[in-house]
């Protein structure tokens, strides 16, 4: 990955804890990694255990942001999250698979940004 492509998804994901925390739920972590996988965030939203998908992008060339979120990176997702309850011995807990969407300037400043919730 490349120093831009990392330094857009590092002021996306700091943007996306930025409008979660303005909707009201509480972060329990960022840049969750596992064997399996990653998962940009982990929140926590009136009881439900939220795991974020951050995607970030600088122009619409190749689609929207949400738009690359395919099947493959949501079966790593749900892997993931999978393993997270289970290390965290976390039990009959409701979930929830968001996204958060965030389209940006060729400066870093953010356009628009869009929550996505049970996105899948």
């Amino acid at each position: 990955m490349t120093m831009f492509r990392q330094k857009t998804g590092k002021l996306g994901e700091k943007a996306a804890v930025k409008i979660l925390r303005q909707a009201g739920m509480r972060i329990k972590c960022c840049n969750y990694s596992c064997p399996i996988g990653e998962i940009d965030i982990i929140a926590e939203d009136n009881g439900v255990l939220v795991f974020v998908e951050v995607r970030s992008r600088r122009t619409g060339g190749f689609g929207s942001p949400q738009e690359s979120v395919g099947n493959i990176k949501k079966k790593k997702i749900y892997k993931t999250a999978l393993y997270y309850l289970a290390s965290q011995k976390i039990k009959d807990k409701d979930c929830r698979f968001d996204v958060v969407a965030v389209l940006m300037n060729r400066e870093g400043k953010v356009r628009k940004i869009e929550h996505i919730k049970n996105a899948f």
